[in-house]
């Protein structure tokens, strides 16, 4: 299941159980929209909640990214799970972004919005 709400910075989404390729389909059509309103919109990506994916959407997430990685600016993660920390980190490799993780929601959108000290 999937959660997405537009931001002034672009785009919070919240994923909860597991995250389908329908799932996928809903956040690349909302990020494709978004990229047209600002420009390099940043994201919060909230998988504490995650608790699986399925490969096909792996796949095409790996696709998107690489397709659109450009199109994208900061990018904040918040993960507790180990083995979907782990999963992140390893598409992190196969593509050129760099996100930062957080263990919290409300620090990494106080971190988009630039009140966090850190970049």
């Amino acid at each position: 299941m999937i959660s997405i709400r537009e931001q002034s910075y672009g785009l919070n989404v919240a994923l909860y159980n597991e995250f389908t390729l329908e799932d996928f389909q809903e956040f690349e059509a909302a990020a494709l929209k978004c990229v047209e309103k600002v420009h390099r919109p940043d994201m919060l990506l909230d998988l504490s909640m995650l608790k699986d994916f399925t490969i096909d959407m792996a796949v095409e997430q790996l696709k998107f990214m690489s397709k659109h990685e450009d199109d994208f600016g900061r990018i904040a993660i918040v993960v507790d799970d180990v083995w979907i920390k782990l999963a992140s980190r390893l598409s992190d490799l196969i593509t050129q972004q760099h996100p930062k993780y957080f263990d919290d929601a409300a620090e990494a959108q106080a971190w988009l919005l630039g009140s966090g000290s850190e970049e």
